[in-house]
C-alpha cells in the first residue's frame, strides 16, 4: 500500500508558465512542505486553488485565486473536483494513507471523500501555526 502526501499550493507564484512544483517554489513553506513530501512519501501532490491536483511535473499559468476566496458551496465543489481527479489520475485503491500538509479549507471537503473509500488521512502538523509548522520543517532538515 502506498502513501500520498499533499501540500497546498502558495500565494506567492513565478510570473510565467512552468511546472507546478516551480510554480510555488517562490514560497519558503511551500518549498519545506514539498521537500518534506518529498523525502517521506510514495507519491506527492499539490492541492491548487485554480487546477485542484496537481503533480509536480505538470505545466500550469500563473494565477490569482485562494481557497480563502470561496464560500463553503464553492470549496465543496473544489473538493468534489479534486477528488474526480485523484479517481482518474490516482490508484485509490492502492492508497493507505493520505497526509495533508494543507489548511483547513483544502482538507474539510476532501477527507471524508477519501475515508468513505478506505483510506486513511492524517493532519501531521494539525495544531500548529504556519510559524510552528516552518519551525518543524525545518527541524526535519527541510
Amino acid at each position: 500500500m502506498k502513501s500520498l502526501g499533499l501540500v497546498p499550493c502558495a500565494s506567492l507564484k513565478q510570473d510565467y508558465p512552468c511546472k507546478a512544483s516551480e510554480m510555488y517554489s517562490a514560497s519558503d513553506f511551500f518549498r519545506k512542505a514539498y521537500s518534506y513530501t518529498t523525502k517521506n512519501y510514495d507519491f506527492v501532490a499539490i492541492l491548487s486553488a485554480k487546477y485542484g491536483l496537481l503533480f509536480p511535473d505538470d505545466k500550469i499559468e500563473p494565477y490569482d485565486l485562494t481557497l480563502n476566496d470561496m464560500n463553503s458551496d464553492q470549496r465543496r465543489e473544489w473538493a468534489e473536483k479534486v477528488f474526480s481527479q485523484m479517481k482518474k489520475r490516482l490508484k485509490l485503491g492502492d492508497l493507505e494513507k493520505v497526509f495533508f500538509h494543507a489548511g483547513e479549507k483544502y482538507r474539510q471537503y476532501l477527507i471524508p471523500k477519501l475515508e468513505n473509500r478506505g483510506i486513511q488521512c492524517e493532519i501531521p502538523l494539525k495544531h500548529l501555526g504556519i510559524g510552528m509548522q516552518k519551525a518543524w520543517y525545518k527541524l526535519h532538515d527541510c
